[in-house]
């Protein structure tokens, strides 16, 4: 009976669990950082059936212990709230054996998932001699990188690690997401912490796969059970073996592959996935991750300088649940670095590949200030429109914050109805000049609706709509683009239409 215990847990864990050595799971490690307090960081490994497992905190100032039985091969403590610092060691125990953790830290940890430009690795970046040169001046940021493996069930470790934890160097940062460690880097700066950073991701993947059948089910996503894109075989061996893991928040560079893949369930989909992991995380740590832990996300840049299809446009607007901003109502403490205005028309890894990630990482930086350590008077969000006016003439967009705005005679489209019908991305849209602008209200054409009246207005609906850094409608500061939109006269969600 226990060999069969033993063999179904193997299987389970894709890993020889069963042999009766102590031992951490796959993804601690000397170096490693974990949550500090107020939030509780859990630990786990292997060891010799029924045996008691002293678990110690040694640092400095500070010692721990707790007493854990081993049940089915495994055994698990949770330590008590550890403010930021250390370095620390940490050794589990049995009566004729031990492991032991070096420089452990204690600081906030943060999950970076996605497809290729959250992959996109930090030699692949504009200045990227420059910027690993100063890595080793951040000996407090640690990255850790999970191994590209695929699993049919849901495994409770992982198969393999890439980069296990490590103080960081030029030559481990090198291979390490772009987007992840710049974050990280400009988190510290501001929080003067220790900072974890768990890369978890694969090139060309559809949200589906990260996905569990639960969140799928929410979608009445249609099974797929063969192929790259079959459902949840990543979220089965690269996010799900992590989930005992007490982490701080999430980063997110995905959607490419759905513009061409499910692309009409996104705005079910990817909230769905959010709210999914949410859950996850927090029951697998044992409540200590919490239930609705800050996620942040890379809306769109773009691909094809040419392209009339709406792929990329739709997917933009789905990552918001289709509000065109965040956090919203569905998507509660979320925040969003849009990055539209950061194309790459020399990109020798391809135009959907842009190679300035710093921007990226530091509009993640804002939004994660004031949405995940709630830091005041830090604009993250770029101008979403609150009112909209329009009569025979113009159509005046009130933003919600001022603007900087730069002349156009495309990037504004209307859409023309005498009945008021709604008008979607494959309705008849018109391109509408800018005719003016003040602090807040910008003015555009409504003449090409002729007799009828204007049923709809979009900014920035095409897959590339400007050149870099020169969209027409920016923050005050010149920081933060205004996100792109498509709002109907019938169905807007986010403010008032007044038609005189």
């Amino acid at each position: 009976m226990a060999a069969t215990l033993c063999v179904a847990f193997a299987l389970l864990a894709s890993l020889h669990t069963c042999d009766g050595k102590l031992r951490f799971a796959s993804y601690y490690g000397d170096h490693m950082v974990l949550q500090k307090s107020p939030e509780r960081a859990v630990l786990w490994g292997y060891g010799p059936e029924g045996a008691q497992v002293t678990v110690s905190l040694l640092g400095l100032f500070k010692r721990q212990a707790s007493l854990v039985t081993v049940t089915n091969g495994i055994w698990q403590v949770t330590l008590d709230p550890v403010a930021a610092g250390g370095p620390y060691n940490v050794t589990a125990k049995v009566q004729n054996d031990s492991a032991t953790l070096t420089d452990v830290l204690f600081g906030d940890i943060w999950m970076c998932g996605g497809q290729s430009n959250m992959w996109f690795n930090m030699t692949q970046i504009f200045n990227a001699t420059e910027e690993l040169s100063v890595v080793a001046k951040y000996p407090y940021v640690r990255p850790f990188m999970v191994a590209l493996n695929t699993s049919d069930i849901e495994l409770m470790d992982l198969i393999e690690v890439e980069i296990p934890w490590s103080v960081p160097t030029a030559s481990v940062v090198e291979e390490f997401s772009a987007v992840c460690w710049l974050f990280g880097r400009y988190m510290y700066e501001t929080l003067k912490y220790p900072i974890g950073l768990v890369e978890s991701c694969w090139g060309g993947t559809p949200v589906e796969v990260w996905s569990s059948s639960r969140a799928l089910k929410q979608c009445q996503e249609v099974p797929v059970v063969n192929g790259p894109k079959k459902n949840s075989i990543l979220w089965n061996s690269m996010i799900h073996p992590l989930l005992n893991m007490t982490i701080k928040g999430a980063l997110w560079y995905q959607g490419e592959a759905n513009a061409e893949y499910n692309q009409d369930k996104y705005n079910c989909s990817f909230p769905a996935m959010i709210d999914d992991w949410r859950m996850a995380f927090h029951q697998g740590s044992g409540g200590q991750t919490a239930p609705d832990f800050p996620f942040g996300f890379v809306q769109l840049s773009t691909y094809i300088k040419t392209s009339k299809d709406d792929g990329f446009p739709n997917i933009r607007w789905h990552q918001t649940a289709d509000f065109g901003f965040v956090p919203n109502l569905r998507m509660k403490k979320t925040f969003m670095a849009v990055a539209l205005d950061l194309p790459d028309a020399t990109s020798p890894y391809g135009t959907i590949h842009p190679r300035d990630k710093q921007d990226v990482a530091y509009r993640l930086t804002l939004g994660a200030r004031a949405v995940a350590y709630e830091e005041e008077n830090v604009p993250f969000l770029g101008p979403f429109p609150k009112e909209i006016a329009s009569t025979q003439m113009y159509v005046n967009i009130t933003y919600d914050q001022a603007v900087s705005v730069t002349s156009s005679k495309d990037i504004f489209e209307v859409c023309c109805s005498d009945i008021w019908a709604p008008c979607g991305p494959k309705s008849l849209w018109l391109q509408t000049p800018i005719l003016g602008w003040d602090l807040t209200t910008i003015q555009v054409s409504a003449a090409v609706c002729q007799s009828s009246e204007v049923a709809g207005v979009r900014y920035a609906w095409r897959d590339w709509p400007c050149e870099f850094k020169a969209c027409p409608v920016y923050s005050a500061s010149w920081i933060l683009p205004a996100p792109p939109f498509i709002i109907n006269h019938s169905s807007w969600k986010g403010g008032v239409w007044k038609s005189y």
